[in-house]
């Protein structure tokens, strides 16, 4: 019996794992375009992503940059930034957009660092 409790919870535990790439399979739940460069909006919206989370990372990618933030295994929000000939695109990925208890500032650097 106890060998099916954990097998149940370890289960449980991987099937709420979620990757950027996971997240980014859904539609954006909010999109951004701007006139900036992607690095310079990317450099404009990571602080409050850090002062959101401590765990917030940037990365450089082929089209432009990512920040994600998360906690373990869990990916809670994907900033994937592509740089266009106008200026940039931002598109947000969060897991549960309906779950904004202190994830506006997310959402509100992103409008402000248009």
């Amino acid at each position: 019996m106890r060998i099916l409790v954990v097998a149940l919870a370890a289960a449980a535990l991987l099937a709420a794992c979620s990757s950027p790439s996971d997240l980014m399979s859904s539609p954006a739940n909010l999109t951004v375009t701007t006139s900036k460069s992607a690095k310079a909006y990317a450099l404009c919206v990571f602080p409050e992503w850090q002062e959101h989370s401590t765990a917030a990372v940037m990365s450089e990618t082929a089209k432009g940059y990512r920040i994600v933030n998360g906690f373990g295994q869990q990916t809670d929000d994907v900033l994937d930034i592509t740089t266009t000939q106008a200026g940039a695109v931002g598109k947000l990925y969060q897991r549960v957009a309906w779950s904004q208890l202190g994830r506006s500032s997310l959402r509100d650097s992103m409008q402000k660092c248009r």
